[in-house]
């Protein structure tokens, strides 16, 4: 089968990363500027459009088309959005392939230039990419030098311009020497499959309510307005949003805080829970809510059929593969709190921009209403309703299968109340006795959040144990109890760590609890019952801080910096448990397009389908599908639950 390369460059008004590729290809300004393009990996092409080139060789638009040609890119959903506009034709993304999407399966970076430098390749990318995008691809400000204009075009620096064509066609060598290169790591056909669904679930997009996310952003406005005036009148500051200015004022009042971020001002509220102090930084808080900043990312992005698309990164979590969000970013919406009927009345209140009745009916502040109302922004289509299903503790579901944890399983199998079965194993109380509000179960439940993947006293801090009122002296024990409870488990998890240790330092393949630990060129390779593989780069033996042996491999860091990380068992374990049930929810996601039902969103361990109101038999199907046994996991139970909505929310 023939392929066919390809990079392309662009021009808009508007700001590819602030739109989203799909908005900014239906704004009238957009247009492809040049084209470059190798076939079978010959020397590279470029097309010119803007020289005069209205339509590219006859073979390139045909091989577009051709469904026997396997098109490349790097970052292939923008080349195939953009290229679908230009010529007006669908492109199949069963046709193409993404080598950025392929990199981040072997714990590569995305970016091209970060691969290509990673891998060590002689071909790099050209470094001037930025400063030429920046001239070319977007508009520029009038100047008296520039005469004016606010575009600039080929004529306006022909060296400049040869330098933008060298470097799209740079760009196609690269690629094709990215994909040479990591070739030899086949890609499941599952996973192939997985990515053109992705691709659907990104070109079908999900509504989202105008009315509501105008009036929304209309309230912020307004009420950030109110709130910093009220600031200033508390503090006397110019901007008592600035963290230096506050900080400053607060070192005044004696209040000596670090920094202005959520946990700390969270904690100084405690300590400090009136008076002026209290009052500033509950201002503060109100100003710097994150959530309602999606409201603006929402009118930035939706489309003129008031969709929004391209929310979802294919496998943007390079360790586990799961999905990463995009734009709006739905992986971290605030959870509804008030009733349905209040959550209503917010929404129709918001969409009217009566806020002085919002203020008067609730007693909530209108940020803290914003925040909840994010997820509701998202809505079916007339005539159809959403149907919602996420799967039930799968990751508990999953470590328990994995480590052959049989009460665990038998937990699943019958009334699935791990919180309360978990507090009775650990402190040998009838599982009757614990109620749902009882401390026991509260306790069951912060160990079952923190404690599956190694994790010790500081994970159930992070996981808000003190907050629930477990004593500091009480976190060491809790730990032992849940461990003691649990004894598979933590076998499992140094079971992977010695596996992990063997086949890096040994050269060994080595299988624990069906899973397999093998080097493989460079890669330390975790083969799962899915068929899917975790990949590690250059993995070493390192001495932990315990001065015993562990692996160390390289990857992102927080700062996006290619650099080294240490793993130990409960690591290995957390991504492999996570990365299954990412597996199981592409399974059910495929099920689901297949029997009709067209996945919109999918958050987590949730799925969301977008289906006519007169679908009588949808949720209990949903549920069914995503409950059916997966054939590589034999032996676990799944479970889901859902509930049918005109708009997105929290059951």
């Amino acid at each position: 089968m023939r392929t066919l390369g390809i990079d392309i460059e662009t021009y808009c008004e508007l700001e590819l990363k602030d739109v989203g590729v799909y908005r900014y290809v239906e704004h009238d300004s957009f247009e492809i500027l040049m084209l470059a393009y190798s076939f079978d990996g010959e020397p590279v092409k470029i097309i010119d459009f803007a020289a005069g080139w209205t339509d590219p060789p006859e073979s390139v638009r045909e091989a577009l088309k051709d469904p026997n040609v396997i098109k490349t890119a790097h970052h292939a959903a923008f080349e195939r959005t953009c290229l679908a506009k230009h010529f007006g034709f669908e492109m199949d993304p069963d046709q193409w392939r993404c080598t950025m999407v392929d990199s981040t399966r072997l714990g590569l970076p995305a970016a091209l230039g970060q691969v290509a430098e990673v891998l060590k390749m002689d071909v790099k990318k050209d470094t001037a990419g930025t400063a030429l995008i920046n001239y070319f691809s977007k508009p520029c400000k009038p100047t008296k030098a520039n005469g004016g204009r606010t575009r600039n075009l080929p004529e306006h620096d022909p060296e400049k311009w040869q330098q933008f064509l060298n470097y799209c066609i740079r760009d196609v060598e690269v690629e094709q020497e990215i994909r040479n290169r990591i070739s030899v790591f086949p890609v499941p056909e599952f996973e192939q499959k997985l990515w053109s669904i992705d691709q659907r679930i990104n070109d079908r997009g999900v509504r989202l309510d105008p009315e509501l996310v105008e009036g929304a952003v209309a309230c912020d406005v307004l009420t950030k307005e109110q709130t910093m005036e009220a600031a200033r009148q508390l503090t006397g500051l110019d901007n008592p949003n600035s963290p230096t200015q506050l900080l400053e004022w607060l070192q005044a009042q004696g209040v000596d805080i670090p920094n202005m971020q959520a946990d700390t001002i969270k904690k100084y509220l405690k300590q400090c829970k009136e008076g002026p102090v209290h009052e500033a930084l509950k201002l503060r808080q109100e100003l710097s809510k994150s959530s309602v900043k999606k409201y603006a990312k929402m009118q930035d992005m939706i489309c003129k059929d008031s969709r929004v698309r391209g929310l979802f990164q294919f496998y943007g979590a390079s360790k586990t593969g799961r999905w990463a969000g995009r734009g709006v970013q739905v992986q971290n919406l605030t959870k509804n709190k008030m009733s349905l009927s209040r959550i209503n009345d917010a929404r129709e209140l918001i969409k009217q921009q009566d806020f002085e009745s919002l203020d008067l009916l609730f007693s909530e502040s209108r940020q803290n209403i914003l925040s909840q109302l994010v997820r509701t922004c998202f809505i079916a289509e007339p005539g159809h309703k959403l149907v919602v299903s996420d799967f039930s503790a799968i990751e508990a579901r999953v470590i328990a299968w994995y480590a052959g944890e049989k009460w665990r399983l038998n937990v699943f199998e019958t009334h699935g109340k791990i919180y309360e079965a978990s507090a009775s194993q650990m402190f040998n109380v009838p599982i009757e006795q614990i109620g749902k509000g009882s401390d026991l179960r509260q306790r069951g439940k912060v160990a079952e959040l923190a404690l599956g993947y190694q994790g010790g006293p500081g994970a159930l801090i992070s996981m808000g144990a003190l907050e629930m009122g477990v004593a500091e002296n009480e976190l060491k024990p809790l730990v032992n109890a849940w461990r003691e409870a649990n004894p598979n488990i933590v076998k499992f998890w140094y079971a992977c760590d010695a596996a992990a240790i063997e086949a890096v330092r040994d050269k060994k393949v080595v299988q624990t609890h069906g899973i397999t630990f093998r080097r493989d060129r460079g890669f330390l390779m975790i083969d799962l019952p899915s068929g899917r593989s975790l990949a590690y780069a250059k993995p070493h033996i390192v001495k932990n801080q315990f001065g015993r042996d562990a692996v160390a491999h390289f990857g992102l860091d927080e700062r996006n910096k290619w650099s080294r990380v240490e793993a130990y068992g409960g690591k290995w374990v957390e991504n492999i448990v996570q990365a299954t049930a990412r597996d199981l929810l592409a399974v059910s996601m495929m099920r689901l397009e297949q029997a009709g039902y067209p996945v919109v969103m999918h958050v987590h361990d949730e799925v969301v389908c977008e289906v006519p109101v007169e679908n009588e038999n949808a949720l209990a199907e949903v549920e069914d599908i995503m409950a059916q046994p997966v054939e590589w996991a034999a032996g676990l139970p799944l479970s889901a639950d859902g509930f049918e909505t005109h708009f997105y929310k929290k059951d």
